[in-house]
């Protein structure tokens, strides 16, 4: 090896930077979303996205007349930079009649864990955390949920009152590509965002049901049951942005929740959908932005899986501080059985938490088609093998534990930030 050029490939891990040395007749390529600039005032493309309406009445005047308003937000995990939206929406419902004490911000967590005091600061500003009230949805907790029946498809419907009983319901969130729903954005502020465990658990099982992951499929059986859901619900519009990979703000639109969330999917492509010739026999890939937990960094596989040839290697790198999931504890006993094992459970009700079911029948499906190496600071090799995969030290040894599995010739893609990224093979369709 030491004969041979090497290749030093950099990409961010947590707040720092990890690094890798490849072969130079080894690697294959890196592949990342676009560097895209962020627009040049924040704020004035908030007011022009509220200036210019998808099939919605202004802001203004949706907040005419009504009692009170809600606005879902998504939580720590994603990149939306709620503290430079929300002072225009609020400015638009002040002017529409509604004061801030009509007003509250119901942090979508799905199923996450709650946000503390200072992350709430942080993500929302102290402008707007001493102007309106700001709540934790409570999705494990019956008091809070209410119960509207099914959908046609058969998914029950539990949500959080306050988004049911909100005389106007606004959805705050960031469109990226995401495995389980196509898309991240639109109808998802509200199934998961505001919806209970039940719920969350059978339009996830829908996803790992389907033949593969739904990463960048804009019309998928799972996007259509999320609208069912937020049109029973009464999702009234949405303000969502894209960012670039840095999570600065590029664009806003802002409308109804079916049309301007297509709208925001095309924005979203211009930077996130990557050409990718071929698929690999080892893929290097950055959880970056995703990097809190593993029910987060997961959403690595999904686009490193769809590069990755048959038989091939995940060398998945992610920091992960808060281990494997903070409020999914069952996933640590699960997440390794096969595939065929989980489904049964699942179906059988043996598993109680059916989100961890859906994510560890997700996790198991890839498993079976390639090899999987974690390299984690937070996730230690005992954990790493109740998962199901291997574990590496540093990248550079997980790096060179995949290389020995195969010939001279194999090939090392990387991906710097795996989660956002959506390659478009030759068979890709939208």
């Amino acid at each position: 090896m030491s004969s041979q050029v090497l290749k030093k490939v950099c990409f961010p891990y947590g707040g720092e930077t990890r690094c890798v040395e490849i072969s130079e007749n080894q690697f294959l390529d890196v592949i990342s979303p676009r560097d895209v600039p962020p627009c040049g005032d924040a704020d004035a493309e908030i007011r022009r996205s509220l200036a210019s309406p998808i099939d919605v009445p202004p802001l203004i005047d949706l907040a005419q007349g009504r009692k009170n308003a809600v606005l879902v937000c998504d939580d720590l995990t994603r990149p939306t930079p709620a503290h430079l939206i929300l002072p225009a929406v609020l400015e638009e419902l002040n002017h529409g009649g509604l004061a801030d004490e009509q007003i509250t911000v119901l942090i979508a967590l799905g199923t996450h864990r709650p946000m503390t005091k200072e992350e709430i600061v942080a993500k929302f500003g102290e402008q707007i955390v001493r102007r309106v009230r700001v709540i934790n949805h409570a999705w494990d907790d019956p008091k809070v949920l209410v119960d509207l029946g099914k959908t046609e498809q058969g998914t029950p419907i539990e949500v959080n009152r306050m988004a049911l009983d909100a005389d106007l319901l606004i959805g705050v969130g960031c469109i990226l590509p995401h495995h389980i729903p196509g898309y991240s954005g639109g109808a998802k502020i509200i199934q998961p965002g505001v919806c209970g465990g039940a719920t969350t658990g059978e339009t996830h099982l829908l996803s790992v049901h389907l033949k593969r992951s739904m990463l960048g499929k804009l019309e998928n059986p799972v996007r259509a049951e999320m609208e069912t859901i937020a049109e029973r619900v009464g999702l009234d519009a949405i303000v969502n942005v894209v960012v670039n990979r840095q999570g600065e703000l590029v664009q806003a639109v802002y409308g109804d929740f079916r049309k301007a969330y297509r709208e925001g999917v095309r924005i979203c492509n211009e930077i996130y959908a990557v050409p990718c010739s071929g698929q690999a026999q080892i893929v290097l890939a950055g959880s970056s932005p995703c990097n809190l937990e593993f029910w987060q960094a997961h959403k690595t596989l999904y686009p490193a899986d769809a590069v990755a040839a048959d038989g091939g290697t995940l060398v998945v790198v992610t920091p992960c501080p808060e281990g494997v999931a903070k409020t999914h504890s069952e996933m640590i006993e699960i997440a390794g059985k096969p595939s065929a094992e989980i489904d049964r459970m699942a179906r059988s009700g043996e598993i109680s938490d059916l989100p961890s079911a859906a994510l560890a029948l997700a996790w198991a499906q890839i498993r079976e088609r390639v090899r999987v190496i974690l390299v984690s600071d937070g996730i230690g090799s005992e954990e790493a093998a109740a998962l199901g995969f291997e574990w590496a030290p540093s990248p550079q040894e997980g790096l060179d534990r995949a290389i020995s599995f195969y010939a001279s010739d194999a090939k090392v893609r990387v991906m710097t930030h795996a989660p956002e990224t959506l390659p478009i093979m030759d068979d890709y369709t939208s």
